[in-house]
């Protein structure tokens, strides 16, 4: 039965089923017991699974999440939820000296069916230390996977899918996405968890977005198709690994391409894409690859500056619109 769900919910929905399906799944974290979750996504599990599958820990990310991999190495399904991503970085020697290296160092003795949540993006005037985006730092970590669901039905399939694998996954959730709604439909076959999609196809210009950003593109493909332009739109759901032969097929069609990311271009995600398909697609391209992406600084405090620092719908059509219009000039 397909219903209108806001990503919380539906996030809040996949931990009750495998929860309720598997006794070796638990969640831990800072206020997922009883206030459930700074973002409501452990609602009503505390009652419903009491307080050692739904365990409220110290501000001590770094302990926690290391306590997690310990479990996870003794046959338990760990679900962390780092309140904010921004609080990650205490986390990572668990997360990338431990979750990414022990499978690999153990030489597969020992699996890690690790989850670790992570809110973040840049949220209304949260200031720099509560901002951060940390997809460039977590992407360039072998043996890690991120998944980056932008939609209610990717936000169920695809954190049941994390929590049924055996490797560590990084779940990057968007705090502005957490009340949009959309239709959820819990009886789909989930498809691959690492799968690229196409959210609006196209004929004239690839965009190639994830997360927050990729409902913006969509947003501003919508409004280019007033002025006659045939924009497509790829939602990549995972950043590693990234599915490459949907983000090619693509930009072999519409012999353009613009890289939309909310994080910093130095180094980041968009350079990767950019890069990888330069070099997959390079007789293909009727001009070069272009990016779009946040400003090179710590996220502003004040209200005009934040939204001047990363990607609008309006900027985004404005790249897209420039990049079609020089290519019929020249």
């Amino acid at each position: 039965m397909s219903e209108e769900t806001p990503v919380w919910k539906a996030l809040n929905l996949a931990m009750d089923a495998e929860m309720s399906d598997d006794d070796s799944v638990f969640t831990l974290g800072e206020d997922v017991g009883l206030y459930g979750g700074s973002y409501r996504v452990t609602q009503d599990l505390y009652a419903r699974y009491g307080e050692w599958r739904v365990r409220d820990t110290p501000i001590s990310e770094g302990s926690f999440t290391g306590l997690a991999v310990g479990a996870a190495m003794v046959g338990m399904r760990p679900v962390v939820e780092i309140m904010t991503v921004n609080f990650a970085l205490l986390a990572l020697d668990a997360i990338i000296n431990m979750a990414a290296k022990i499978p690999f160092m153990s030489g597969g003795q020992f699996p890690m069916p690790l989850v670790v949540r992570m809110p973040g993006g840049v949220a209304k005037q949260l200031a720099a230390q509560h901002s951060q985006r940390l997809e460039h730092t977590l992407m360039n970590v072998p043996g890690l996977r991120i998944a980056v669901p932008a939609t209610p039905q990717d936000a169920w399939w695809q954190l049941r899918q994390a929590i049924r694998s055996d490797e560590p996954i990084v779940f990057l959730e968007h705090e502005l996405l957490y009340f949009s709604k959309g239709t959820l439909d819990t009886k789909l076959p989930p498809p691959p968890m690492h799968r690229a999609t196409v959210r609006r196809p196209g004929n004239d210009l690839t965009i190639i977005s994830y997360s927050h950003m990729a409902k913006l593109s969509l947003k501003a493909a919508e409004r280019l198709s007033a002025e006659g332009m045939d924009i497509e739109v790829i939602d990549l759901r995972s950043l590693r690994p990234i599915d490459w032969d949907s983000c090619a097929a693509s930009v072999e069609k519409t012999h353009h391409l613009l890289v939309v990311e909310e994080d910093c271009g130095f180094a980041g995600a968009g350079a990767e894409i950019v890069a990888t398909l330069t070099e997959r697609c390079f007789h293909f391209l009727d001009a070069p690859a272009q990016r779009l992406a946040g400003l090179d600084m710590p996220t502003p405090y004040n209200g005009t500056l934040e939204t001047a620092s990363i990607p609008t719908t309006a900027s985004i059509a404005d790249a897209a619109r420039q990049m079609l219009l020089l290519g019929e000039i020249s």
